[in-house]
């Protein structure tokens, strides 16, 4: 048993449940298990606070890990005040002795109580998950700011917050954006939260797919793999998009494309997944047919209109855990998946760990990027290498036993002159 640390926990006699569920994640995670071998032989992150704000589940409890593994300092508090697995986050605490933050619904007080907890440590680099470590520093506590070496952000919201922060010349320190590497969008957006959303519904509300209209507001990478996967379920996906061609893209897909207001009297499932505000409003909602079911799987709960739509109801109930109903005054209803949060990891465990492995890798390895060019980076967002890009996803493959062929020197040659042609 590790050294009881500073914490704020749920209970920590779950600890023994989330020890061997971050085994179990760890069995997954051969790209990650590997870097945090090299990390123990090495301490690259020797000397380094880390203050971290992502999801406080089995997998990110891997990455913390490695991170200590790696010679690291950590603090963790939790990214969604939904999102925490409470024995994983008991286990950090008490079994490998980094100080957590994270209780599974927490409000919203305690959620930026923990937030400015781990921001007490002083870090030198921060992970985030949505950017709310890196606004808190940039809106109250920027004398902090010089304390920094860079933040890595893990999700499409919080990239866009900080390129907008960019743009904006708001952005006060180095920035690496693990979203934007092909080993994480491509893979954990897609595959990840394709599966982990419907994992979320199906948990919460128990519903038959088949034959069931399911519309999907938003066809980036999340949108994609979402829609191909109720479409495996059996269900009847539309697809709704403002940009040309991510909506050719699904129509090409084979998906049924419509505005929304088209889609609402028929659609039976809605789920969000844009990164956008009051995409289904409050209009929308009493336009939709009794008893249609929302859920959101974007980052932040502001994609659906839940707060307008309580103020309209007649009644509210919660009917199922993580399923709450409306009544309108004329008595059709509407239902509400994780209060609008990600439904996910609300009524999930979030993304497989097999996913998750390339993400954290990712995670990993932009961290110790910034301690190697420490006082060598311009503030901007950074991107990953396509060779490392490439190398994780090298790595994948080999643990699970995929082998490549490689380019003879006669084939590299052809690729590489202009002298052969016709």
């Amino acid at each position: 048993m590790a050294k009881i640390v500073s914490h704020d926990v749920k209970d920590m006699t779950l600890a023994a449940l989330g020890k061997n569920r971050i085994e179990w994640a760890g069995n997954q995670m051969g790209v990650l298990r590997g870097i945090g071998k090299r990390f123990a032989a090495e301490k690259p992150l020797k000397g380094m606070r880390l203050g971290v704000c992502l999801h406080v589940t089995a997998e990110t409890a891997n990455l913390m890990l490695v991170l200590k593994a790696g010679g690291a300092e950590i603090s963790l508090c939790a990214s969604n005040p939904l999102s925490t697995q409470d024995d994983v986050a008991a286990s950090l605490v008490k079994d490998h002795g980094i100080p957590t933050y994270a209780i599974k619904g927490e409000d919203t007080k305690t959620y930026y109580k923990h937030l400015n907890a781990v921001l007490d440590t002083h870090p030198m680099i921060t992970m985030d998950d949505g950017a709310d470590l890196v606004s808190l520093l940039h809106k109250e506590r920027p004398g902090q700011l010089k304390e920094l070496i860079g933040s890595n952000e893990e999700t499409t919201t919080g990239v866009i917050r900080l390129k907008a922060m960019a743009k904006d010349k708001a952005l006060k320190i180095p920035v690496f954006a693990v979203n934007d590497s092909n080993t994480k969008h491509m893979f954990d957006n897609r595959y990840g939260t394709g599966q982990s959303t419907l994992d979320g519904i199906m948990r919460a509300t128990n519903m038959l797919l088949a034959g069931k209209v399911f519309v999907v507001c938003g066809y980036g990478w999340c949108g994609r793999g979402l829609a191909s996967r109720a479409r495996g379920m059996g269900a009847h996906v539309t697809v709704v998009e403002v940009d040309p061609i991510k909506a050719l893209e699904a129509v090409m897909d084979g998906f049924s494309v419509k505005r929304l207001k088209d889609a609402l009297k028929t659609g039976d499932i809605f789920v969000t997944v844009t990164g956008d505000k009051n995409v289904i409003s409050l209009d929308h909602m009493l336009r939709m047919k009794d008893g249609a079911v929302m859920a959101n799987s974007g980052h932040f709960d502001v994609e659906i209109a839940v707060a307008a739509l309580a103020k309209k109801a007649k009644s509210t109930r919660r009917i199922r855990p993580f399923v709450d109903e409306y009544t309108l005054k004329d008595g059709t209803r509407r239902f509400i998946l994780g209060e609008g949060r990600l439904i996910n990891l609300a009524a999930a465990e979030g993304h497989p760990a097999e996913v998750m492995d390339m993400s954290f890798a990712n995670q990993a390895l932009a961290a110790e990027f910034f301690v190697k060019n420490k006082g060598n980076l311009k503030v901007k967002v950074y991107t990953i290498s396509p060779k490392m890009d490439s190398e994780i996803a090298r790595l994948k493959l080999a643990a699970m036993g995929v082998k490549l062929d490689h380019l003879t020197r006669e084939q590299k040659h052809y690729l590489t002159s202009w002298q052969e042609g016709t």
